[in-house]
């Protein structure tokens, strides 16, 4: 499989609401730093690198990328990387992002956003990102309690028109449910991948079914997360990716696409030459039996799993 003549188009499409995009997409989310992302010490990544990952990603056809007000290290924001980075933006582009997580300028976390404070959130990723409106965006939550109010302060938001559409991240699946009362529900972005969450399989199906689009992320990290994937790899995996000439992690990016048209990816990167690689993953198609053995290992605990 060579990567350069691969597009992102060739990963398939899925439709956003009324957004159509290539199933194969960009995780801002290393893009302000290198190393572990998310952390108050973060080492700021060089700001041209960061540009020219994402100018590459867009001229290898991504036109979804997933971001967030709070992806920043020092000196360095997701946000106005984009920003910088690919404005005039293409008319395809479709921007997701997240609010109900923040973090103070010093980049230490604080309380997830009452329904009062939601609005403050959108208007940052809308001053960040230069834009009148948000494409999706995403109520992240933690835990099981109702999210009803919250929910329903981005409905009101996206009444008055500065969202297109809505969606929700880290959630179980009556949380959904009880969002669809409210407002129509495009996407949910949940942990997801060879080992992780198998007792999720269901709601992925589930979400296919009711036409809403499943966004997992860490697809390639697993239990890593922020941290990056560690390196250890089953020898199943290895197999597949011998077998084809690619790397295991483009073999997992093709897994989470083989769940269902329905799935999307967002692999992050700030390496232009991974950029290249993420993307012709979605070009990959797994030989008939590929499929059920990696699905033994999915079935695994992480740790097993070579997470």
């Amino acid at each position: 499989m060579t990567s350069e003549t691969i597009t992102a188009a060739d990963s398939g499409t899925w439709t956003l609401g009324d957004l159509k995009i290539n199933r194969l997409g960009f995780g801002a989310m290393r893009l302000p730093q290198t190393g572990e992302a998310l952390i108050a010490d973060a080492v700021p990544r060089d700001r041209d690198q960061a540009i020219g990952v994402l100018r590459r990603a867009v001229e290898l056809g991504v036109n979804h990328i997933d971001t967030a007000a709070f992806y920043f290290s020092p000196l360095r924001s997701a946000n106005e990387l984009i920003n910088r980075a690919l404005t005039p933006y293409p008319d395809d582009l479709v921007i997701t992002t997240k609010v109900g997580p923040g973090r103070d300028p010093s980049g230490h976390w604080l309380p997830h956003a009452t329904p009062e404070l939601l609005r403050g959130q959108v208007e940052e990723n809308l001053r960040q990102l230069g834009r009148d409106h948000l494409d999706v965006v995403n109520l992240r939550i933690v835990g099981t309690d109702s999210i009803a109010e919250r929910f329903g302060a981005l409905a009101e938001l996206r009444e008055a028109g500065l969202i297109r559409h809505l969606g929700l991240s880290n959630i179980h699946p009556h949380h959904l449910a009880e969002a669809q009362g409210i407002a129509p529900v495009v996407c949910v972005q949940n942990q997801y991948g060879i080992g992780v969450r198998p007792e999720h399989d269901a709601f992925v199906r589930s979400c296919g079914e009711q036409g809403v689009a499943f966004v997992p992320f860490y697809s390639i990290a697993g239990t890593g997360r922020t941290v990056g994937a560690s390196g250890a790899e089953r020898e199943e995996v290895l197999a597949v990716a011998r077998e084809h000439g690619v790397s295991a992690a483009q073999v997992r990016l093709a897994w989470t696409l083989h769940r269902g048209p329905h799935v999307l990816a967002i692999p992050g990167t700030g390496n232009p030459d991974h950029v290249a690689a993420n993307v012709a993953a979605g070009a990959l198609r797994l030989c008939e039996e590929e499929p059920a053995v990696l699905e033994t290992l999915h079935g695994l605990p992480p740790a097993v799993a070579g997470e």
